[in-house]
This record gives C-alpha cells, sequence and structure tokens, in this order.
C-alpha cells in the first residue's frame, strides 16, 4: 500500500512538473526559463525535480514524447487487401495526426522551437527526432505495403510527402499565426486529400 501512495505521489509531481515546464517554456522561453521557476510553479523542491528528470532539456523530452505517443500509428493495422480498407486506414491515420498536432499546445510546442531555434536548438531536435519523424516513418510504412499489396504504384517516400501536402495546404503555418481557428478535424480529414485511381501518386506527377 506504502509503495502505491508512493508511485500515486511521484506520479501527480511528474504530471505538475511537466506542466508547469510546459506554461514557462511557453511564456518565458526555453532557455530563460530556471528549473527554480518549474520548481515553484509546480510546488515541488529542486531536489524533487531533479530526481524526475535530471535537468530542463529532460523535461523539455518528456513534454514533447507525452505529445508523440498519441501520434504513433496502431500496431495491429489491417491488411490492406484493397483500396476501400487502405482509404479506411489513410483516413484514421490523417485524422489523428489533424487531432493531435492541431491542439493548441502541440501548436504552441512548434511556436517554442521556431521562437529557441538559434538559443536552444536542442527544442527543435527533440522535436523532429520525437515527433515529426516517427509519425513521417509510420506514413511511409503504410504507403509501401500498399504498393506491395499492389493497391498503388510510385515510391512510398513520394506518395507519403504528397499525401502530407495534401492533408496540410498551409493550414499549420496559419495555425502558428493565429490567423485560423483550429478546423473540424475529422470533416478536414476526409475532405483534404483524395485517393485517386489507379495509382496514387505515382512517381512521376
Amino acid at each position: 500500500m506504502k509503495a502505491r501512495e508512493e508511485e500515486t505521489g511521484g506520479t501527480e509531481a511528474r504530471n505538475r512538473i511537466l506542466g508547469a515546464a510546459l506554461s514557462a517554456f511557453m511564456e518565458g522561453g526555453y532557455a530563460q526559463t530556471s528549473t527554480l521557476e518549474i520548481a515553484t510553479r509546480a510546488r515541488v523542491s529542486k531536489r524533487e525535480l531533479y530526481a524526475l528528470f535530471g535537468n530542463k532539456e529532460a523535461m523539455l523530452v518528456a513534454c514533447i514524447t507525452e505529445r508523440a505517443q498519441r501520434l504513433k500509428a496502431p500496431a495491429d493495422l489491417p491488411e490492406l487487401r484493397d483500396r476501400k480498407i487502405l482509404t479506411e486506414v489513410l483516413t484514421a491515420f490523417a485524422t489523428k495526426l489533424l487531432t493531435e498536432t492541431t491542439d493548441p499546445v502541440v501548436v504552441a510546442v512548434f511556436r517554442l522551437a521556431i521562437s529557441e531555434t538559434v538559443h536552444a536548438p536542442k527544442v527543435a531536435q527533440a522535436l523532429e527526432t520525437i515527433a515529426r519523424k516517427p509519425t513521417r516513418d509510420a506514413l511511409r510504412a503504410i504507403m509501401a505495403n500498399a504498393r506491395s499489396a499492389g493497391l498503388v504504384a510510385g515510391d512510398p517516400d513520394a506518395m507519403a510527402e504528397k499525401f502530407l501536402g495534401l492533408l496540410w495546404g498551409d493550414l499549420m503555418v496559419s495555425l502558428l499565426l493565429g490567423v485560423v481557428e483550429r478546423p473540424n478535424v475529422r470533416e478536414s480529414a476526409s475532405t483534404r486529400w483524395v485517393l485517386p485511381s489507379p495509382g496514387f501518386p505515382s512517381s512521376s506527377t
């Protein structure tokens, strides 16, 4: 019982620290935020903060990793037997990607990465390594499986990039600038791209 209580307390403290860290980073910038400020906001001692995370960079990586976990494609994707299943898989992928990435907190993290490019390049590096690259890799794997099944023609890398281009357009830039509202992601996912026949898209287009 005591061990469980300690574990629960540790989880609660960890969540408070991550929330406080992300808020402080977004308000004051990564480089300017001190561990003391984060500890004060989270209502923990600096000793407890260091015991759970070690340093400020580890807190940032944990914040990004927590969000990135939601973007992972499920391991039990259905077998791509026909184009109907492929369309369903890609629509589900697009819906999840838009839902998570257009979240105001995620948009704020992107703004943070851009604003800290010079003074704290590790912010952008963490975002690229932990979140963006695995997402692109998962989409490429779907496209490669679809090509192996004879459902599409073309290079998986090119198809993945084309898909993301059709899905996003200039949406992320508009969100970063704050000139548009967060879209209805379910409608957007199903209407921002089209799966033509017979080859989406061919490497020659």
